[in-house]
């Protein structure tokens, strides 16, 4: 099942992390992103109500989409994400038991790093596939470094992502993204326009917001 989970991931190749000051536009964000074609999406632990969030979205979305919990902080937390419905857990860095959590209800691991040191030591604990977190401190070059390190980690550069530099991660070897709220036109979702917001986030999903197709096998 983690190994499905991942391939889930990697055949979207984005995966929206959304983080906001309410419940009420995380979840409405998401059901913008399901209308807009996305198939999959991560809940921050920083969005209040977090847990309920991902239970009601979890038990509402269609049949297939796939949530997951981001910013896992420890064990306590990534059970109650699984036990709400939770596929995956994301944690910026290493968190003891979260692995074995995940295994233990059959969902795939995401955990950070950003030094070698921290990305084989993340690949080594069992993630499924390495967050390179924050992508935007070392940009795609740090990304391409690691790639030629560790050519057979999946790395999932996060954090200062967007629909404009997505090329150069996926360029360097990402095997898929992580893209914040920026994702979706934000002003449009707290004016109440989803349509506008959907519209936004559905230009990720165009071809040419894919241009990195021939490094996925590398990754």
């Amino acid at each position: 099942m983690p190994a499905r989970i991942r391939d889930h991931l990697l055949s979207q190749r984005i995966v929206p992390v959304l983080r906001f000051a309410t419940a009420d536009l995380a979840h409405r964000a998401a059901l913008c992103l399901a209308d807009a074609g996305f198939t999959a999406l991560e809940i921050t632990m920083t969005v209040p109500g977090a847990v309920d969030v991902i239970r009601s979205l979890a038990r509402n979305l269609p049949a297939g989409f796939v949530v997951g919990a981001g910013t896992v902080l420890d064990r306590d937390a990534a059970q109650r994400c699984v036990d709400a419905g939770a596929r995956f857990l994301v944690s910026p860095c290493a968190v003891p038991g979260m692995v074995e959590v995940a295994r233990a209800a059959g969902c795939a691991a995401i955990i950070g790093g950003f030094t070698p040191g921290e990305i084989l030591a993340a690949h080594r604990e069992g993630a499924e596939i390495v967050k390179v977190f924050p992508a935007a401190t070392g940009g795609p070059g740090h990304v391409r470094a690691l790639h030629d390190v560790f050519p057979d980690i999946l790395l999932c550069p996060t954090g200062g992502v967007s629909r404009h530099n997505m090329e150069a991660y996926f360029a360097a070897g990402a095997a898929l993204v992580g893209v914040g709220n920026d994702i979706l036109d934000r002003k449009a979702l707290e004016a109440g326009d989803d349509t506008r917001a959907t519209a936004h986030a559905r230009r990720f999903l165009s071809p040419e917001s894919h241009p990195g197709e021939a490094f996925r096998g590398d990754a």
